[in-house]
């Protein structure tokens, strides 16, 4: 998967970089991603940069560098903190991502609903990287458009 990057976007504590960890299959521990990080074929955002309207230009000349965007949703949360559509506004091809799906707490019902708002009409993939459970399929989905 060299030919074209992936940029993750989602709020701080989606799953981001854990995701990027099952992705990459590399099982060095987990940080939390101050800035941009770039790490072979994923370019790993920080959540402050989706939290925060006046970073949304940066999200949008990063994506520059990429094919596709993850949009990444927490299963846990009950909000969607990106504007309505937002994905269609970047020049690659987005996909959805819930993560966490393992978690007690988790409501998959909902966490699609509130990634359908910024992602109508794309590819949705389910993961856990506590179980690895949906990976294979996304790195498998990921390819296709690299």
């Amino acid at each position: 998967m060299k030919k074209g990057k992936v940029m993750m976007i989602g709020p701080i504590g989606s799953g981001k970089s854990t995701l990027t960890k099952c992705l990459l299959e590399d099982s060095s521990p987990v940080l939390k991603t101050q800035a941009l990080s770039y790490m072979d074929w994923i370019i790993d955002t920080p959540g402050e940069y989706s939290e925060n309207p006046l970073f949304y230009r940066s999200l949008m000349a990063t994506s520059l560098e990429a094919r596709v965007l993850l949009v990444i949703q927490d299963a846990t949360r009950l909000h969607q903190i990106l504007p309505p559509n937002f994905a269609q506004g970047f020049p690659i091809i987005p996909l959805g991502v819930i993560t966490k799906i393992d978690h007690p707490d988790a409501n998959l019902a909902k966490a699609e609903k509130l990634l359908i708002q910024v992602l109508p009409q794309n590819e949705i993939f389910h993961v856990s990287s506590v179980t690895l459970k949906g990976i294979s399929e996304l790195r498998t989905a990921i390819q296709k458009y690299l």
